[in-house]
């Protein structure tokens, strides 16, 4: 666990939680079927993560550049807040975020791992990389974590939030 004081007084801020899905949610891995349909694969500790923050009342959102039925899926169980797909310039989604929310960048994190995610972890009031994020992500990010994408490097970014705003997962698990 993260344990940066400057970061964890950032955490404190934050309202709404984003996350990339391709490199982030998932290892990036993209399986074609012959019918052109494709698979991804999704980290259940992660999700768990993803549903932990909901419950302590953290607004959620996914801002992916592809349209996916997978993705639309996963949204769904994990009760994601808003759903952004087909996000060519992800910032777009981002002020979008801050309008509808009436949110300042500093209530804002995120989580990403390429270049259509640079502008984002430029301006999130607090931002993660998966530690197998391109280099000029995690140069940029407030933290990179010790996993990787889809291999729990979002329930590491997501416990760091709760934790640094004092919520335990008892807590969270006994309302």
């Amino acid at each position: 666990m993260i344990n940066d004081l400057n970061l964890k007084f950032k955490a404190k801020k934050i309202k709404l939680v984003a996350f990339d899905v391709d490199g982030v949610m998932t290892d990036g891995s993209l399986t074609y079927l012959p019918n052109g349909e494709q698979i991804k694969t999704f980290n259940a500790k992660d999700g768990q993560g993803i549903v932990m923050l909901n419950k302590a009342g953290f607004l959620t959102a996914i801002i992916t550049a592809k349209d996916s039925p997978a993705v639309r899926e996963r949204a769904k169980t994990l009760g994601i807040t808003k759903l952004f797909l087909d996000q060519k310039n992800k910032i777009h989604a981002f002020n979008q975020l801050l309008n509808e929310f009436n949110l300042q960048k500093d209530e804002i994190a995120y989580m990403g791992d390429d270049y259509p995610d640079l502008a984002i972890i430029k301006e999130a009031g607090l931002s993660f990389a998966p530690n197998d994020a391109i280099d000029d992500v995690k140069k940029f990010a407030s933290a990179v974590s010790s996993f990787g994408g889809g291999k729990g490097a979002v329930r590491e970014f997501c416990d760091f939030i709760l934790y640094s705003n004092g919520i335990a997962y008892d807590d969270i698990l006994l309302k």
